[in-house]
């Protein structure tokens, strides 16, 4: 199965970054569980300070279809918990900018 190279944008409020690092340290094990079934390894999640963007890369197969289902009851607790220190769209889910790779050195 081909793996592919995933990277985007997202935002955090200001003032949060402690926070957003404590979620993640935290993150449950029914979400890990949730993200590598969906074909998700070697993720990582780094922040700009002087913009409060965060930029998110991965390697991914598959097509995302449980992370994608926000009916998924450990996706909607994590949107949920998550949405008031990051923009958000109106179902909570992070606003995400994909990013286009222009070069890779393997």
């Amino acid at each position: 199965m081909e793996v592919k190279r995933i990277a985007f944008k997202m935002k955090l409020k200001p003032g949060f970054e402690a926070e957003y690092k404590k979620r993640h340290d935290e993150i449950w094990p029914e979400l890990v569980k949730l993200i590598k079934d969906s074909g998700i390894s070697d993720y990582s999640i780094f922040l700009d300070r002087e913009t409060n963007i965060l930029f998110a890369c991965q390697k991914q197969t598959g097509n995302l279809p449980n992370l994608e289902n926000i009916s998924n009851p450990v996706v909607r607790k994590w949107v949920d918990l998550m949405a008031d220190i990051m923009e958000v769209n109106p179902d909570n889910t992070a606003v995400e900018v994909p990013l286009v790779e222009l070069f890779h050195l393997p």
